[in-house]
Order: structure tokens, then C-alpha cells, then sequence
């Protein structure tokens, strides 16, 4: 049995929620949140209007390796929420909730990603050495680059 795994991220970012919400639903704006380490290319042809049902491919390098990524969006309720699964890529599931609310003048974001690797055991030890880490690098990139273009406080302050 593969072992499921989570993280959650919060943000507040001092900007009005229909700001950041729209900031969020312009996939063009992927590339900005993504390490330069992953070479992250979005395949999907512009424009891509982001609804239910909308499917978005991607491509990127991890530790070296070719991945092609397809997610697609599950849920979309703005300016509070959107869910996106993937379905097909590295991981055997993940499933990533954006949460926005208002918030102290500000927005809240809260990032809710659960997912789990393929491969039982091997998988189990590739996320201790490995995926983990590199799943926090990316989020910690994340909240660099949004509280960079938004402010807010750094990383590990209220």
C-alpha cells in the first residue's frame, strides 16, 4: 500500500482578495511561482481559461528526469477557492486546494496538497531522502516570490 502524504502552506499577503484571487487564475502566471531549477514550460496553448474541466499540461526537469504533467481543475469557486488533480505525471495522486480569504486588510492563502508516490516501499523511501524536501523547497519559492510581487511578512513570521 503506498502511504499518503500532506502539506499545508498559509499566506497573507496584504493585497485585496480579487487582486490575488486573479493573480492565481492566470495559469501564465505558474511560471513566475516555479523554481528555475524544475525548467517548468507550460505546453497547454494560449489562452487557457481556467473552469471545471480544464486541463493544463506542463513539462519540467526533476533531478535531471523529463516529466510531463497534466493537471486538471476539479473545483472553481471564485474569488475563494479552486482544486486541481493530477492526472497523469510523477506522483501516483495529488491533489492541491488553493484557499483565499479575506483576512487583516489582506488575503489569506491556504495551500492543502495530499498526494502519494508510486512503488510501495521504494516510493516510502524516495519521499524520506528526497520528495518531501523538494516539495517544501517549492512551496518555500512559492511564498518568496508572491510575498516579492505582493509584500507581507517574510517566510516563518505572523
Amino acid at each position: 500500500m503506498n502511504a499518503q502524504y500532506s502539506i499545508r502552506r498559509e499566506q497573507w499577503v496584504p493585497r485585496p482578495l480579487e487582486e490575488v484571487f486573479a493573480f492565481f487564475s492566470d495559469a501564465q502566471n505558474l511560471d513566475l511561482l516555479t523554481p528555475g531549477f524544475l525548467h517548468f514550460q507550460i505546453l497547454t496553448a494560449d489562452p487557457i481559461r481556467i473552469a471545471p474541466g480544464a486541463t493544463l499540461q506542463y513539462k519540467l526537469r526533476v533531478h535531471g528526469v523529463p516529466v510531463r504533467w497534466t493537471t486538471e481543475i476539479i473545483c472553481w469557486d471564485p474569488p475563494h477557492s479552486f482544486e486541481d488533480v493530477q492526472r497523469s505525471g510523477p506522483y501516483r495522486h495529488w491533489h492541491h486546494t488553493h484557499l483565499f480569504e479575506p483576512a487583516d486588510g489582506g488575503t489569506r492563502m491556504t495551500d492543502e496538497v495530499h498526494y502519494s508516490l508510486p512503488f510501495g516501499l521504494l516510493g516510502r523511501a524516495v519521499h524520506a531522502l528526497i520528495v518531501r524536501r523538494d516539495v517544501e523547497r517549492i512551496f518555500d519559492y512559492r511564498y518568496d516570490r508572491i510575498r516579492e510581487r505582493f509584500g507581507g511578512p517574510p517566510r516563518g513570521q505572523p
